[in-house]
């Protein structure tokens, strides 16, 4: 275990990417509210506690091959209980927002906007941050600590983007939600992969992280073009 000195460094360094995205939503001038934003990092760290749980549950052996025990580890304990996790998180937090604030996103022919979409995709990205906040903070493998450090932000950033557009598609579309879900879990998967693997240049999990988190902004700034979005089935 590392010392306090440390943790803080990580916190601080895991903060730096919540400061830019906040400034890039009041620059961009988003309907993106400050409490929303704490909101949905909170909502993000809170994911952290049932994929410990799930990961948990699911800590057995399930082959005898090294290669499937490890993608088993890399791909579903690891990478899917995280996002299953930030999904189950997301939907709740959405769902009970809508009900308050008596929105439901959606036209009465079942239609979600892309706007809406996309404010799911900063909800995520936002959730994100916070998860790796205090996944960084517990985190003891110090033999990837630095690396972590700078790449965990933007890789769980990245994958939540996708997880909320798949909260806010869950119901009306399960197909596209599922997807998301699964895209995000890959990514995931891949990162930690060129994580664990001795060998692996670690420039590799840096591009991984740092592509998905670019074309996840993207997407963002797509639908928050103009309030007047296109609108896609559900």
């Amino acid at each position: 275990m590392y010392g306090s000195w440390v943790i803080l460094l990580i916190l601080a360094l895991s903060s730096i990417p919540v400061i830019i995205v906040y400034i890039w939503f009041r620059l961009a001038k988003y309907k993106f509210s400050p409490v929303w934003f704490l909101l949905s990092l909170l909502t993000g760290a809170a994911a952290f506690f049932p994929a410990l749980v799930l990961q948990d549950f699911l800590n057995f052996p399930i082959a005898s091959s090294a290669r499937l025990q490890l993608f088993y580890h890399v791909f579903i304990r690891i990478a899917f209980t995280e996002e299953l996790s930030r999904l189950l998180m997301l939907f709740i937090f959405i769902l009970i927002s809508r009900r308050i604030a008596q929105k439901s996103g959606f036209s009465s022919d079942g239609i979600i906007s892309m706007y809406a979409v996309s404010k799911g995709a900063a909800t995520g990205l936002v959730a994100g941050l916070g998860f790796a906040i205090l996944e960084s903070a517990v985190y003891t493998d110090t033999g990837v600590l630095l690396l972590r450090a700078v790449t965990a932000a933007p890789l769980h950033a990245a994958c939540g983007s996708r997880v909320g557009m798949a909260a806010v598609m869950f119901r009306t579309n399960p197909v596209q939600s599922f997807m998301r879900l699964f895209t995000a879990t890959v990514i995931h998967g891949i990162y930690n992969i060129m994580i664990v693997i001795p060998g692996v240049p670690s420039i590799a999990a840096v591009l991984i992280a740092f592509s998905a988190l670019i074309s996840s902004v993207v997407a963002i700034r797509n639908g928050w073009g103009s309030e007047e979005n296109p609108q896609i089935s559900a």
